[in-house]
């Protein structure tokens, strides 16, 4: 892979300012040797997974399913599995949702079982995919304005463990992103639900990872 250091990182964060989200795609893939594009199936996802797709259809998609999602989320994954042909993964917690509802709940971030919870749902089934997959680039639908941490990323930026992760969209607009996926004719689907986020403004955790 092209040397992308925390030292360059700003150069090429600029060269790519003005690309569209497909060239910002082409530009990652080139200088990959093993990509995978993750995804939550949550509302503007078929942007990302088409944007990758169109030029690498058999990436590997990776989904970590809590088992917490609304009926319409799981229609939509098959919806856009069966449209887009996803090689899709799905990871999933180790623990049933019986199980964690009966020994933790479905606690609120500011319940101490909380970090717990996150860790059970979410955390420990990114990280072994992550460790089945050992990517070098890392495509994702982090996007400017979704939370505080987010908005101290850019278009590229580097996980502490050397990951490239590349956000296409990370510039655009729900409005942007909107046209993206209504001009592809895709799918929009917001009866979405996230246990462990449980604010629209807090991150899930997995960008938070390392």
């Amino acid at each position: 892979m092209k040397k992308i250091t925390p030292q360059n990182l700003s150069l090429f964060n600029r060269n790519l300012r003005h690309e569209s989200p497909n060239d910002i795609v082409d530009f990652a893939l080139e200088i990959s040797e093993n990509p995978i594009v993750t995804t939550s199936f949550g509302a503007y996802s078929a942007a990302i997974l088409h944007a990758c797709t169109q030029n690498r259809p058999e990436i590997p998609v990776i989904w970590c399913d809590t088992g917490y999602n609304t009926p319409a989320t799981y229609h939509h994954v098959q919806t856009l599995t069966e449209r887009l042909q996803l090689n899709l993964d799905i990871f999933t917690p180790k623990l049933t949702t019986a199980f964690l509802d009966h020994t933790l709940g479905r606690p609120e971030w500011d319940n101490p079982n909380h970090d717990l919870f996150s860790e059970q749902v979410k955390l420990e089934p990114f990280k072994r995919a992550i460790e089945q997959y050992k990517p070098d680039v890392w495509f994702s639908n982090v996007r400017k304005g979704q939370t505080q941490f987010r908005d101290s990323l850019d278009i590229l930026s580097l996980t502490e463990t050397g990951i490239l992760k590349v956000s296409p969209f990370y510039n655009y607009s729900d409005d942007e992103v909107t046209a993206y996926i209504k001009k592809h004719q895709l799918p929009l689907e917001f009866d979405y639900f996230d246990p462990v986020k449980a604010l629209s403004h807090r991150e899930c955790g997995i960008h938070l990872g390392k």
